[in-house]
C-alpha cells in the first residue's frame, strides 16, 4: 500500500485521496504493486473501508450515469466534490494506516504543516479513529524532522510536539498519542516492561519508537528488536523502518537485505521520483496539475538513444501543449518484467478524453539512477510505464503517466 500511495503522489503530483483509494482497491482486487501479483494479506479495517469505497463509487456512477470502467479515472471536480473519501467506520484504530505512511511526509517534507496534515488525512480515509489519525500526524512530523536533519536526540525529545506545534496547526494530540510523544516507550526492559507490537495503533507506535530509541544507532538492530517483540512483527518493523530509514539513510540498511528486496531498482527509482515531484510541489498551487505523458521515439539502431518527448496539457484538451525534449538510453535487451528493472510501453492513449492520468504505472529504473544517490534529476527524470509486453518495431508510442 505504501507503493500505491507513492505512485499516487507521483502521478497526481499532489495529495489526492480519491486516487489513493483507487490504487488501494487495485491492490486489493488485482494485486497492483504487490510483489506476488495478488493481495495476500489485508486487515479487516482496510478491507471494510475499501468495500465501502466501492459502494460509494457505485452510487456516484448511478447518480451521474457513469460506466464502471470510468469510475477509477474520474477527473471531473464537480462530480467528485461531494464524494466522501473517509470510508472508515467509527472507532477503527488499527495500525494499517501508520505502516504505509512514509510517502506522504517524504513528498511534502519541505512544507512541514502540510506534511503533518496530509499524514493524518492519509490515515483517516481507512482508519477513522482519532488515535489512528494522530498517530499518523505525530509520526509524519518525526519523519519530516528526520529528513530535514534533526538529530536522534531531537526526534526523541519529550517536548518534540511542544517545539513543533506550528507543524500541527496547534491542534493537540489525542491523549494516548501524547503519552507516547512524552516518552512512554523509553523502557529498557522492552517486552518485559509492557512494550507490545500489536495491531492496535497505540501499541504499534509505542513499539516502533521503542525499537528506534533502543537500537544503538543500528538499523539492523532496530528491525530485529521490532520483530522479536512478536505479535504483528512485520508491521512493527515496517513502522520502525520508516523513521529509522529517514534518520539513518539508505546506505545504513544492510546490503544483504537490500539485495533480497523484490524489484529493488523499481523501488529506488520510485523513491527518487517521489522526492523529485515533492520538490516541485507548492501549497500555492490552486489549479489541478497538468496531466503528463511521454512520447517515445524508438532508436533506429540497437543500443542507440531514444528520444523521450514529454508533453503537458496544462489547461485542458482545447489548449496547446508545452513540449520538452528529453533523452534516455534505450535498453539493449528486452525488459525484465519480473525485476522491474526496465520499462515497457503501452499503446497510444486518447489525450482528449476527460480521464485523469491514473494508469497502473511502473517506473523505469534507469541505469543512471543509483540507489542512495543524492544527485538532482535536472531534466533526466525517470519515465513511468505500464507493465506490458515490450513493443516491437519502430512504432511511435504514447503513454499517459
Amino acid at each position: 500500500m505504501a507503493l500505491c500511495l507513492a505512485n499516487s503522489l507521483v502521478v497526481r503530483r499532489d495529495y489526492d485521496p480519491y486516487d489513493q483509494l483507487v490504487r488501494y482497491k487495485w491492490w486489493y482486487r488485482d494485486g497492483y504493486m504487490s510483489s506476488t501479483g495478488k493481495c495476500f494479506d489485508i486487515g479487516a479495517a482496510t478491507r471494510q473501508s475499501l468495500m465501502e469505497f466501492e459502494r460509494r463509487q457505485k452510487e456516484l456512477a448511478k447518480k451521474y450515469k457513469i460506466s464502471p470502467e470510468e469510475l477509477d479515472f474520474l477527473a471531473d471536480a464537480e462530480r467528485l466534490k461531494g464524494f466522501d473519501v473517509n470510508c472508515s467506520e467509527e472507532g477503527v484504530a488499527g495500525n494499517g494506516a501508520l505502516m504505509r505512511l512514509a510517502p506522504v511526509p517524504l513528498f511534502f517534507y519541505r512544507y512541514p504543516s502540510n506534511a503533518v496534515k496530509y499524514s493524518g488525512d492519509s490515515g483517516e480515509i481507512t482508519h477513522g479513529d482519532p488515535k489512528a489519525i494522530d498517530a499518523c500526524r505525530y509520526y509524519g512530523a518525526l519523519i519530516v524532522a528526520a529528513v530535514n536533519g534533526a538529530t536522534k536526540t531531537e526526534l526523541l525529545d519529550v517536548n518534540f510536539y511542544d517545539e513543533h506545534k506550528g507543524w500541527f496547526d496547534n491542534k493537540p494530540l489525542h491523549q494516548d498519542i501524547e503519552k507516547i510523544a512524552r516518552g512512554s516507550y523509553k523502557k529498557k526492559g522492552g517486552y518485559d516492561k509492557g512494550i507490545r507490537g500489536k495491531g492496535y495503533v497505540v501499541d504499534a507506535l509505542e513499539a516502533a519508537l521503542w525499537a528506534f530509541w533502543s537500537d544503538e544507532d543500528s538499523f539492523k538492530t532496530g528491525v530485529l528488536a521490532a520483530i522479536n517483540l512478536g505479535d504483528d512483527t512485520d508491521t512493527t518493523a515496517a513502522i520502525y523502518g520508516q523513521l529509522a530509514g529517514a534518520h539513518y539513510g539508505y546506505k545504513k540498511i544492510p546490503e544483504a537485505w537490500v539485495d533480497q528486496v523484490y524489484a529493488k531498482d523499481f523501488i529506488a527509482c520510485l523513491s527518487k521520483w517521489l522526492v523529485y515531484e515533492g520538490k516541485r510541489w507548492s501549497p500555492k498551487q490552486q489549479a489541478a496539475l497538468p496531466i503528463p505523458h511521454v512520447i517515445v521515439e524508438p532508436p533506429t539502431d540497437t543500443g542507440s538513444e531514444s528520444y523521450i518527448r514529454e508533453e503537458t496539457n496544462s489547461d485542458g484538451p482545447a489548449t496547446s501543449r508545452k513540449k520538452q525534449e528529453q533523452r534516455i538510453k534505450s535498453p539493449t535487451k528486452a525488459p525484465d518484467t519480473q525485476s522491474g528493472s526496465t520499462a515497457t510501453f503501452e499503446q497510444p492513449i486518447d489525450l482528449t478524453s476527460t480521464s485523469r492520468g491514473r494508469s497502473r504505472t511502473f517506473t523505469e529504473a534507469c541505469d543512471t539512477l543509483k540507489p542512495g544517490s543524492t544527485e538532482q534529476y535536472g531534466t533526466d527524470r525517470p519515465v513511468s510505464a505500464e507493465r506490458k509486453n515490450a513493443p516491437s518495431g519502430s512504432a511511435r508510442k504514447v503513454l499517459l503517466l
